[in-house]
């Protein structure tokens, strides 16, 4: 299983918000580039980004900070963030990105994400963000009627790579991962789930192998990697095992 760390691109910086407010800001390194190679150096074998601003503006918008963290690391990287188009997806994979998170995009316009399966094959993954069930979009800030589940069995033959589910009420609450309903999800579907949202210690990550869900792909941490309750090796340990 994988431990993808997180950073969260805010205005430059990389930060953490709690439960996607983008008022509840906490900001770990005002240079995302050295903080992605530390994560390199520490083991971790990808990187998950997310452009906050992106999110809600609809566009990318910290992309020099992603640039600057492309050529500091030889690991491969995912983004999402205001990734709403093909051009937008290209552009990201030729400059380095390995895999694409479309999230917003696969609620408003499946077929963008169908397409982009298509033309870039293994690079695209769907970001499902959910409070209570429910998928919400635009950076969080706008709850739909749409089930996980339900849009999730939308993509089930499109050629998605993965799916992140994030559980929105746990994340940067450090509360623990939503077990049950990521195992459910990962049940439901043929397409490997990464869990986001919630890891506070290596407890989380030991229920999360304890589970034995092998349609669990990994898991991303944010908060607990930056404020030292999880530590880089013995997390990585407990998922390798």
């Amino acid at each position: 299983m994988i431990l993808f760390p997180a950073i969260d691109l805010k205005d430059g910086a990389c930060v953490r918000l709690l439960r996607g407010d983008m008022h509840a800001v906490t900001k770990f390194n005002d240079d995302p580039a050295a903080q992605a190679l530390t994560f390199e150096r520490q083991g971790f074998s990808w990187l998950h980004l997310v452009d906050l601003n992106g999110a809600f503006a609809g566009r990318p918008v910290n992309g020099a900070s992603v640039s600057a963290i492309l050529a500091a690391v030889k690991i491969p990287v995912q983004l999402g963030g205001g990734i709403r188009d093909l051009a937008t997806i290209e552009d990201w994979l030729e400059r380095g990105i390995r895999r694409v998170i479309l999230g917003t995009a696969a609620v408003r316009n499946p077929d963008l994400v169908r397409a982009a399966c298509r033309a870039f094959p293994g690079c695209i993954a769907v970001g499902i963000d959910a409070r209570g069930g429910k998928v919400a979009v635009e950076g969080w800030a706008e709850a739909t009627e749409i089930s996980v589940h339900e849009l999730a069995a939308q993509f089930e033959d499109a050629g998605v790579s993965a799916i992140i589910y994030t559980d929105i009420d746990r994340d940067g609450a450090m509360q623990g991962v939503n077990i049950p309903a990521t195992v459910a999800l990962a049940r439901a579907v043929k397409i490997p789930v990464i869990a986001s949202g919630g890891v506070s210690s290596l407890d989380d990550l030991h229920a999360l192998k304890a589970a034995a869900c092998p349609g669990i792909e990994g898991v991303i941490s944010g908060r607990a990697l930056y404020d030292g309750r999880l530590d880089p090796a013995a997390a990585l340990k407990v998922l390798a095992c």
